[in-house]
């Protein structure tokens, strides 16, 4: 965002009133004119907000959580005692990497979704064989391409080519991960599928079959149902790091967007609605509030919360049938002694 320097504003038929207007270091006093040239992904994020802001239950898309330091805040949750999805996914992936790595074969091109630090990346690659090609896909532009060039140091024989963009939308490989000769596999850990509503996930479920190919493999992490308050817990730390995480997208705004967002007028809540069967994030606000957004006024009421985040649980059976409707054959699942989290392998037909 670049602001133009202020320039005086004269008065209708006073020339000398607009010299007046202007102190001797040349800076103007009468007026401030703000141009906003804005870069096409910074207008997407202002047209969410707005959007998102105007209705009568206001929200913004959880995408917009992983700025740089939204990224930091994210890898802190993934060691917090309460936050159970990542050391159990790890724990999956350490002891099935090898069936999971025998089922994809030779010279793979893997490409990941929102791949964060790369901590599961690297074991899965160390269980791979030969593989090719690795495509990170991240919305985080300076955290991507920190981890991939760690990654790149680290992996002297593979190809990594990071891609800055959002997965939700459609996207073009590059030439070699589409060339290569091994099987394309989509690696998507992280239970981030549970924060697609359900008709998103019809979408992105038929995007990645046309993306991996016939026989190309989906590897997807998937959260399960469990007991409410294990949920309630893994979603509102007692560290207080996931209120953190979840203020930081007003935070954001107010760097990026020109707001001005009073963080301490709102607090994080996180609750689980049964029937639905998804843990959601609010930000509520604590008082009669306004806060401005490029110039534009948003009204608050005391209670009304700012919807941030879905994340949906499944049955593993649940979620197979699922993809088995959207371009999939389910294959293996794996799943932990506790019963807390799934890993699934899914081939596109």
């Amino acid at each position: 965002m670049r602001r133009q320097s202020p320039v005086p504003k004269p008065r209708p038929g006073a020339a000398d009133a607009a010299d007046a207007a202007i102190d001797a270091t040349g800076a103007a006093i009468d007026a401030e004119v703000r141009v906003f040239d804005l870069p096409a992904e910074t207008r997407a994020f202002r047209d969410d907000v707005f959007r998102g802001l105007a209705g009568p239950r206001k929200s913004l898309p959880c995408k917009y959580f992983y700025d740089a330091e939204g990224s930091r805040l994210f890898d802190a949750i993934c060691g917090l005692a309460e936050y159970y999805p990542t050391r159990t996914e790890i724990g999956l992936l350490k002891a099935h990497g090898g069936e999971m790595a025998a089922l994809i074969g030779r010279g793979a091109a893997l490409i990941e979704f929102g791949c964060g630090s790369l901590v599961k990346t690297r074991l899965l690659l160390d269980a791979l064989e030969a593989p090719a090609v690795f495509v990170p896909i991240d919305i985080s532009r300076d955290h991507l391409l920190r981890g991939a060039a760690a990654l790149d140091a680290d992996y002297r024989d593979l190809a990594v080519l990071p891609v800055v963009a959002d997965f939700t939308r459609p996207l073009a490989l590059p030439e070699q991960a589409r060339a290569a000769d091994g099987k394309r596999v989509v690696f998507f850990p992280g239970s981030t599928i549970g924060n697609f509503d359900p008709p998103a996930v019809a979408e992105f479920l038929g995007r990645v079959a046309a993306m991996v190919g016939p026989g190309g493999t989906l590897l997807i992490g998937v959260d399960l149902k469990k007991n409410a308050a294990t949920l309630v817990r893994a979603y509102d730390d007692a560290a207080g790091v996931t209120a953190a995480f979840n203020l930081n997208i007003l935070a954001r705004i107010n760097r990026e967007l020109d707001g001005d967002f009073d963080l301490d007028g709102f607090r994080h809540r996180a609750r689980y609605d049964d029937h639905r069967g998804r843990i959601e994030m609010h930000l509520a606000s604590r008082r009669d509030q306004t806060a401005t957004v490029m110039g534009r006024r948003f009204r608050f009421r005391a209670g009304e919360t700012i919807h941030t985040e879905n994340s949906y649980k499944y049955d593993a059976g649940e979620f197979a049938a699922l993809a088995a409707g959207h371009g999939f054959a389910a294959e293996r699942t794996w799943i932990d002694a506790r019963r807390l989290f799934s890993l699934h392998y899914l081939t596109a037909r």
